[in-house]
């Protein structure tokens, strides 16, 4: 897909960044080459590349990040499972930046790993649906997932072969953990995962931390200072699904717990066709300072 059909953005981004953002080398719609060149067009001062378990796209964009003179931060978004300290265990989004180095060899053997856990769970996902009346094999899906594959490229198989009507649909019959054919991601703790990144080189960070629907500040806050003990250095503040007074909220949380606040857009290019690389739904505005900040940031005691 190329970058004029995108869904429509502010013209001039210059002093804004945007450091959540997916390609076709996962779950978004648009390649590596056009993303720059769509981040080029807005005058973003910086790009991060955070696709789902892998560093492909990355690898593509950065020699047109740096023929373009954008500044484009490696990074990548993780799947966990988040035990806080009540409540039941839940599945948790990771993402890690890479500001000062590329990731370890270290880093790079354990994501293999998890690259093969994520095939193991496609072969299951490919068995259940069979298993319900729907004729789908895995090399099918991969084609459309290639380096990455995952349920939305399911989904759209899914919906070509017309056994749902559009990706919502798929998720709700098929694929969404309500759904009686969902195959559990057998992720690794957060906190072993924040450990993997800090080890590798990376800076963790919480993303959009609204989706973890803790039932009141309170908790929320004693999972993220148990996270930061592990090694937790960001929160992402500014995300398409935060309100304005939600950035505030999380904002404040980020200077309690010195953690550092970063924000991006989460655009994928169609999948969600109302999420804006740079301004996201015409809510995230990300200052550049902000980068600034992760590159300056330190480790500093846990509040107590």
């Amino acid at each position: 897909m190329s970058a004029s059909s995108e869904p429509a953005s502010p013209s001039d981004l210059r002093g804004f960044i945007d450091l959540h953002s997916h390609t076709d080398a996962s779950d978004g719609s648009v390649s590596p080459s056009a993303l720059i060149e769509l981040a080029v067009a807005l005058r973003l001062d910086a790009l991060a590349i955070t696709d789902h378990d892998t560093f492909a796209g990355y690898a593509v964009a950065a020699p047109v990040a740096r023929a373009s003179g954008l500044d484009l931060v490696c990074g990548i978004e993780l799947n966990t499972r988040l035990r806080p300290p009540e409540g039941h265990p839940r599945s948790m989004h990771l993402l890690a930046y890479f500001l000062a180095a590329p990731p370890t060899e270290g880093f790079a053997t354990w994501l293999g790993k998890l690259q093969q856990e994520r095939r193991d769970r496609n072969q299951k996902f490919v068995k259940t649906l069979r298993a319900a009346g729907v004729e789908i094999t895995l090399e099918e899906v991969e084609r459309i997932g290639r380096s990455i594959t995952g349920r939305p490229h399911f989904a759209r198989e899914l919906v070509r072969k017309g056994y749902a009507t559009d990706y919502r649909d798929a998720f709700r019959r098929f694929l969404g953990e309500d759904a009686p054919t969902y195959v559990e991601f057998e992720s690794q703790d957060t906190e072993a995962v924040i450990a993997e990144v800090v080890a590798g080189g990376g800076m963790a960070v919480v993303p959009h931390p609204v989706r973890l629907m803790f039932p009141d500040q309170a908790s929320e806050r004693r999972a993220l200072e148990r996270l930061q003990r592990a090694g937790l250095a960001g929160l992402e503040v500014y995300h398409s699904d935060h309100s304005a007074e939600r950035q505030a909220y999380y904002l404040e949380m980020a200077g309690a717990l010195n953690l550092v606040p970063t924000g991006g857009s989460d655009f994928h290019g169609a999948p969600k066709p109302d999420v804006a690389l740079g301004s996201g739904r015409n809510n995230v505005r990300v200052p550049a300072e902000v980068l600034a900040a992760m590159r300056d940031y330190r480790p500093a005691p846990c509040p107590r």
